[in-house]
């Protein structure tokens, strides 16, 4: 690892998706014409993203010692991940996840975390500590325990390194790390419940969603809020709310689009990129990835994104 890196905190899954006509409701079965297997996770499928882009990418997780966790890290390897921080556990599986995916593209998705679980602090802080003088920045999602978050955040903190943190889920310790300054890169939704977090019910302001301006007073960092088919939001300290509109897209299967947006996003802040050019580009990929079934299949290489970015 020469150049400034992505370091990339977070779960490693295997997805199991079915495509059905639409998404069951409570109670409800619904049938479809098969399973497919794809690679996973969320800090899986970010690391792949920021890799494709052009990125130097070690991911720092956990698999089981089965082949699944084994099927898992060739793929990631595949892709130039570097899986040297990837804890390999014995009497663990492997983390999965239950993917429904509808015609319209949108999907229902239930994890089962598995190694994920159990990624320790200790674990986050020792493969953090090699790699952190020569990363660039520091992309930490929240599938993983509180304190494997808490750990990988505090530690780019400590060490000046910029960190990005993708609350999906909203748990409550990202509440207790915003005071080190993250960049935050929450969907709409996951906006509010954060904000709800921090006691902060402000109303939308313009294009951005409700709370995230006292988000970016409580972090001092930008704020990305991702909005699906409507593009992102970008807000800044003392800044007013930046749209990026989406590329138009044909849309197949939506699963692994905010993985790609955070992978794409974490590459070219750790290039050197501004928050509002590292955003453009994150979210051209994600319009590019949602064309494919798959989180990964459809992730574009940097040529792919380069190419699709609007002029000017």
């Amino acid at each position: 690892m020469t150049a400034p890196a992505v370091v990339v905190v977070g779960a490693i899954n295997v997805d199991l998706v079915v495509a059905a006509a639409r998404l069951p409701g409570p109670g409800e079965t619904v049938v479809g014409g098969g399973v497919q297997r794809h690679g996973g996770g969320k800090g899986a499928n970010a690391a792949v993203a920021a890799a494709r882009a052009g990125a130097d990418v070690r991911l720092v997780g956990a698999v089981g010692a089965d082949d699944t966790g084994a099927a898992a890290l060739a793929e990631l390897r595949a892709d130039g991940v570097d899986t040297s921080g990837v804890a390999v556990l014995s009497g663990v599986p492997t983390g999965v996840a239950l993917i429904v995916v509808d015609d319209h593209g949108e999907n229902q998705i239930a994890v089962g975390a598995g190694a994920n679980a159990a990624v320790t602090a200790e674990h986050v802080r020792d493969a953090l500590r090699a790699v952190l003088p020569r990363a660039g920045c520091v992309l930490v999602s929240t599938e993983i325990g509180a304190a494997a978050v808490a750990a990988a955040v505090e530690s780019a903190s400590a060490a000046g390194v910029r960190c990005v943190l993708n609350p999906a889920p909203v748990v409550p310790v990202v509440a207790q790390l915003l005071a080190h300054g993250p960049v935050l890169t929450p969907n709409a939704t996951e906006c509010r419940h954060l904000a709800a977090l921090v006691d902060a019910d402000s109303p939308p302001e313009g294009i951005a969603p409700r709370g995230a301006r006292a988000l970016v007073a409580r972090t001092g960092a930008p704020v990305a809020v991702t909005l699906g088919g409507d593009g992102a939001v970008v807000l800044g300290p003392g800044e007013d709310p930046h749209h990026v509109p989406p590329l138009t897209a044909t849309v197949r299967d939506t699963t692994g689009a905010g993985d790609t947006f955070n992978g794409v996003l974490a590459a070219g802040l750790a290039a050197g990129d501004d928050i509002r050019t590292a955003v453009r580009a994150g979210t051209v990929a994600a319009s590019l990835s949602v064309a494919h079934v798959g989180a990964r299949t459809g992730m574009p290489r940097a040529a792919a994104i380069a190419a699709a970015l609007p002029v000017g």
